[in-house]
């Protein structure tokens, strides 16, 4: 196991460096200046100039290169031109509101997800079975903006039940800033007004964005949980007694969440990603919503810091996902190199 994850480490390290290389060159060769974005379509040509030389833009692409990976070794993303700030202090402050909205809709996902999928597989062809087929489409294929602007218009505009979007009501404080996300400051600071105003605020986003990931999770645990039921080994738990909770539970789906946790660990990678649309809609300052502005300003080093943060949580994802694989099916041996 240790052989395996340094090995691993090794390669994360070589996969980001070669991220990073890739993400510098490609920002060098679109045919859009941002200099002149941020300066002004009005702009004289000796003010951009001007910001070029702020910028280090004037020099040759190998001494820009050098730099780069100069402030990347120092941990300096270097400034955004959007927000005047440094790139990683403002990751740092959008992306712990992601993490949150994340992790809150892939615990509804994998809950109702795996739930709905067992139950669909032991009662096949039941009315439970076509529930858990309708839910699915509906998550697949139900667009995001119309959900969430269905759900507020629900529960915020015509019941009142859940309040309006954001992150906390205005007339609170947001407790000390220890990770940035408000359940956990909360509850470190022993706010719990603060903490079920933030739950509630983050209701809604996380139920749009973990119909989303159910849908997937519950039609693959769905289907591996079929082609369990049906090895030799289920059939032997069942006649040396054992309860059929226990037989599907200890001996099915253990085996079933092999390639289920695949599912889960692309759902949550995706959502960490930031979802421009559910943020947008909710008003939540998460990563999706600044990295959609990076884009549309042509911030390059908001966009290289945010691709390479991107590229590092899918990659820490996968890692996880194969350590995952040798917990739930001891034969995986990650030492043997079939990784």
């Amino acid at each position: 196991m240790a052989a395996y994850l340094i090995k691993r480490l090794g390669s994360l390290f070589f996969t980001i460096a070669g991220i990073a290389v890739v993400t510098f060159f490609l920002s060098m060769v679109i045919p859009l200046d941002p200099l002149a974005a941020i300066a002004g379509p009005q702009a004289p040509e000796e003010t951009v100039e001007r910001l070029r030389v702020v910028y280090g833009f004037d020099q040759p692409i190998h001494v820009q290169f050098y730099r780069y990976v100069e402030r990347l070794m120092h941990g300096d993303l270097g400034m955004s031109f959007q927000t005047n700030r440094p790139v990683l202090e403002d990751i740092l402050n959008f992306f712990p509101a992601t993490l949150e909205l994340a992790t809150i809709a892939m615990v509804i996902s994998v809950v109702f997800g795996l739930l709905l999928g067992v139950l669909s597989a032991v009662y096949k062809n039941s009315w439970i079975d076509h529930l858990s087929r309708v839910i699915s489409l509906v998550g697949v294929s139900m667009p995001v903006f119309w959900l969430g602007l269905l759900l507020l218009l629900v529960f915020y505009f015509k019941l009142g039940w859940l309040p309006e979007p954001g992150r906390l009501d205005i007339m609170l404080f947001e407790p000390p800033r220890v990770t940035g996300m408000l359940l956990v400051d909360s509850v470190i600071a022993g706010d719990w007004e603060v903490f079920w105003d933030a739950l509630k605020h983050a209701f809604l986003p996380a139920v749009v964005l973990g119909l989303y990931g159910l849908a997937g999770i519950a039609r693959i645990a769905r289907s591996s949980m079929l082609d369990v039921l049906t090895q030799e080994y289920i059939k032997t738990a069942r006649v040396k007694g054992l309860a059929e909770w226990l037989v599907i539970l200890r001996h099915g789906l253990r085996n079933a969440m092999v390639p289920t946790v695949t599912m889960i660990g692309l759902t949550y990678g995706s959502l960490l990603e930031g979802a421009v649309l559910t943020e947008t809609i909710f008003s939540w300052p998460g990563l999706g919503r600044y990295l959609t502005t990076a884009f549309l300003t042509l911030d390059l080093n908001a966009i290289v810091g945010g691709t390479m943060l991107v590229a590092l949580l899918y990659l820490i994802v996968n890692l996880l996902v194969d350590l995952l694989y040798a917990y739930l099916n001891p034969r995986i041996t990650l030492a043997s190199g079939n990784d």
